[in-house]
């Protein structure tokens, strides 16, 4: 079944980290910057920019999207236990033969509204038969 998709439409995704989110992708990547490792004096750890990155990849994943491009502009931290809100927009769709190309840009917003990050995507939609 080939998925419709509009210019215009949004998805959303929201989710908070944990501490063992955070040393599960340190032990994974293998990134352990002090700041990742070392909780602040309220016994918050930053979350690691590509971690804080899978909330608008997980919309991508529901998808079935392949990314071909992405880009990601981190303004301020994440830390574990803030909750963090995702909205993606479709702003170019080319329908094809055997696939969809998209374009989407967003941005993630934690509990208090400030924004944290800012992404744009291209990739594809592979049409499946039914």
């Amino acid at each position: 079944m080939t998925r419709v998709f509009e210019i215009g439409q949004v998805l959303t995704h929201e989710r908070s980290f944990t501490d063992d989110d955070v040393l599960d992708f340190q032990r994974v990547s293998g990134d352990e910057g002090r700041h990742h490792v070392t909780p602040d004096a309220t016994g918050r750890r930053v979350v690691h920019g590509l971690l804080s990155a899978c909330i608008p990849t997980k919309i991508g994943g529901d998808l079935d999207y392949l990314a071909r491009e992405m880009t990601f502009e981190f303004l301020r931290p994440v830390f574990t236990g803030d909750t963090i809100r995702c909205r993606l927009e479709i702003t170019e769709v080319v329908r094809e033969t055997d696939r969809t190309r998209l374009a989407m840009v967003g941005a993630c917003h934690n509990q208090s509204g400030k924004e944290v990050m800012r992404f744009s995507t291209r990739g594809l939609v592979r049409h499946h038969a039914t």
